[in-house]
């Protein structure tokens, strides 16, 4: 049971960021653990930079109208398309 309150509050909503860490860890492992070329850091650490970065542009955002629903509601039914999302924080 506690399994589950565990997965559901951490492992599920961040499963993407947790298998990029584990990502990292096991190259810089791999590469730590035998001698390793310069190449390799390097490569290890452009990978890193890429990860990251992908994270950060591609991560769901909260959108401006979020917490004003009374002006989202005026909106819907005024003649005007409105596009409404729901979506999970990851």
């Amino acid at each position: 049971m506690d399994e589950m309150k565990l997965y559901d509050s951490i492992l599920g909503p961040y499963s993407g960021v947790v298998v990029l860490i584990a990502t990292i860890l096991v190259m810089a492992i791999a590469i730590l653990s035998r001698r390793a070329r310069r190449q390799e850091f390097i490569l290890v650490g452009v990978l890193t930079i890429v990860i990251v970065s992908a994270w950060g542009i591609l991560r769901p955002t909260q959108t401006p109208l979020m917490g004003d629903a009374k002006t989202v509601q005026a909106m819907i039914g005024a003649g005007k398309p409105v596009l409404l999302e729901f979506q999970s924080p990851y």
